[in-house]
């Protein structure tokens, strides 16, 4: 076989393959549209499986780690507090939908002067001490906060975004037949824990984390206007000087004046379902 001959035939195998992997995709609505709307199909590559397991698999090293550096839950405060709010938080999750009360939820509070938090698909929490100490959120507050992370993992967001990231790769592979079978598998299980637990999420990801999580606090019996003066605080901090990685958690979820606005809004439509959770 000459060269020529080689390369057409490496090309139609991954052709194949890519056909192959394609004609697996998913189309889905993860989640019940609720009262804030969220309605918007999604298309998968990657199995709620592989992901559910990278998420596990990288949470389990994440906890070993702040444990080993005596960082795990050594604040009985802030524990309590997140435990409070996670508690309400997770049986309402079964409004969106039905199976996600039934996860294998697990929160920690990890003891670094980062402000952050965050939700992996599966459930698997983290809240960081320095948003506690530095922000030192309400209930509301701090419901605001993980409704958001949580509504990713309900949305699975991470999920699509390896989605597509797989998508993106088979079709350079397939135009330049520069890879093989294996190199693609090879590369799938970093490229998984990168797009699903390092890279930002996108606007829409991110509209829809908003409205979700509002609603899942509202119905939680936690102020949904709770988020606009969460925001405004967070602000506050890194307009003061004392940011101290308040910054970083800002630039990947920008308060924008049409952003915050979309959020009182929301927050103004979920106030009957607020009320009514609160009696």
């Amino acid at each position: 076989m000459d060269m020529r001959a080689a390369i057409v035939s490496r090309a139609a195998l991954f052709a194949l393959a890519a056909v192959t992997v394609l004609a697996g995709c998913e189309t889905v609505q993860t989640t019940q549209p609720g009262v804030v709307g969220v309605d918007r199909k999604q298309h998968f590559l990657v199995s709620s499986d592989e992901m559910n397991a990278a998420a596990a698999d990288a949470y389990k090293k994440t906890i070993a780690d702040a444990q080993a550096k005596h960082q795990l839950d050594t604040n009985a405060a802030h524990v309590e507090q997140v435990k409070r709010v996670v508690s309400r938080l997770i049986p309402n999750t079964g409004f969106f939908r039905p199976d996600a009360p039934k996860w294998a939820w697990e929160f920690h509070v990890l003891s670094t002067p980062e402000v952050n938090a965050w939700c992996m698909p599966g459930g698997k929490i983290a809240v960081y001490s320095g948003l506690i100490d530095k922000i030192k959120p309400s209930d509301d507050e701090l419901a605001a906060v993980l409704g958001h992370e949580i509504a990713h993992a309900l949305r699975e967001h991470s999920r699509e975004q390896a989605s597509q990231q797989m998508a993106e790769q088979i079709g350079l592979g397939v135009l330049g037949a520069g890879l093989g079978l294996s190199d693609v598998t090879q590369q799938l299980s970093g490229m998984l824990l990168k797009v699903g637990f390092e890279l930002p999420h996108s606007r829409t990801d991110e509209t829809e984390a908003d409205r979700v999580g509002l609603e899942l606090a509202a119905r939680s019996g936690y102020d949904p206007h709770a988020a606009v003066t969460l925001w405004q605080k967070m602000g506050q901090v890194a307009g003061g000087g004392g940011g101290g990685g308040v910054e970083k958690f800002l630039s990947d979820h920008p308060p924008t004046d049409q952003r915050l606005a979309d959020m009182k809004a929301n927050a103004d439509k979920l106030q009957p379902v607020y009320v009514a959770a609160k009696k």
